[in-house]
């Protein structure tokens, strides 16, 4: 008998080690590929509050972060911290994406499938950039922004599709050449070249989003781009932060209408 892709996606959602999390994330990703998985289901997606995460980092409020300056040996430590955060609860979205909605096309599986093998990769490298400078995962605090906006959207794959990719994804789109030019300021030319993998798989992580977004849009009868603005609205969602990363919106499925209404105040 097949196996479930669901229960297989559970598995690596609730793994609270990274190591184990990252394992079980790139076994789905190749036994999927391999044709050992099938979209099969006997029970109901049950609620999955919190995902599984390590002890550390100790989760504040988004506000209580502490800022440093790149230019200290903890500040830059701290900066490639936050990424590493980034990517591993961007693990948890992607693996939440699978279990969690049902009846859905087999496209939609593979692509999160996909996406989230991606994640596992992105933390797996940006981590070692963190070791090399003598931290490690969990060195500093962190907030669960991400992780809270997937409990908010559980109950709607048109809403999380809005929101997690193209909302908060797509914010990243737009920080992480800043955040190239920090490091570059400093000589870190190694992170760099992880971030520029990251940015690159990360325009087609939020293309994924933009293109299921508008199939459920249209499945609903809903113009995407008001429907959009909408749930941004209804939900308190983050506005983008100037300057936007045009070229990578662009890319990843934003039309130039759009992303000249979000380049303007809320």
């Amino acid at each position: 008998m097949t196996e479930s892709i669901f229960g297989r996606a559970l598995e690596a959602l609730l793994s609270a080690c990274p190591d184990e999390k990252v394992s079980l994330t790139q076994a789905l990703s190749e036994d999927w590929l391999a044709g050992r998985l099938a979209v099969v289901s006997d029970d109901l997606p049950r609620p999955v509050a919190e995902a599984g995460r390590p002890e550390a980092p100790l989760l504040v409020p988004a506000q209580d972060v502490p800022r440093r300056r790149v230019g200290s040996r903890d500040g830059h430590a701290a900066l490639l911290h936050a990424i590493a955060h980034i990517e591993f609860n961007a693990i948890n979205l992607a693996l939440d994406c699978v279990f969690r909605f049902r009846g859905l096309p087999e496209g939609f599986y593979a692509g999160w499938v996909r996406v989230a093998a991606e994640e596992a990769y992105h933390f797996g490298l940006i981590r070692a950039r963190l070791r090399a400078l003598g931290y490690e995962y969990g060195s500093f605090p962190a907030h669960n922004g991400l992780w809270e906006m997937t409990v908010k959207t559980a109950h709607d794959p048109l809403a999380r599709m809005a929101l997690v990719p193209r909302v908060l994804e797509a914010r990243g789109l737009d920080a992480t050449p800043l955040i190239m030019d920090k490091l570059r300021s400093i000589g870190d030319l190694e992170s760099v070249a992880v971030l520029e993998i990251i940015l690159r798989d990360e325009v087609g992580h939020v293309a994924l989003g933009d293109f299921w977004f508008r199939h459920f849009c249209g499945q609903a009868g809903l113009e995407p781009e008001s429907a959009y603005l909408a749930l941004i609205e209804q939900f308190a969602a983050p506005w983008p932060n100037p300057p936007l990363h045009v070229e990578a919106r662009l890319e990843a499925g934003f039309s130039e209408v759009e992303i000249a209404r979000l380049s303007r105040p809320r």
